[in-house]
């Protein structure tokens, strides 16, 4: 199976910010997989989908 990666709405074409997650191995796993959209050869984290929600509030809330 090949993991298709979606980018963050929050990233930008200058290449800031750049996060992408897998929903489908996600959804096929529980296990949500994400890297860094400029390095996509290299590591990815794999985050409990409490992690991954616990990420994303964090994302929102946070003061950048």
């Amino acid at each position: 199976m090949t993991t298709e990666w979606v980018k963050s709405s929050y990233s930008n074409q200058d290449g800031g910010n750049c996060i992408e997650w897998a929903p489908a191995a996600a959804v096929a796993t529980g296990i949500v997989p994400v890297r860094d959209s400029k390095v996509p050869a290299g590591p990815s984290l794999a985050l409990s989908r409490g992690a991954w929600a616990g990420l994303v509030q964090y994302a929102k809330t946070a003061a950048i």
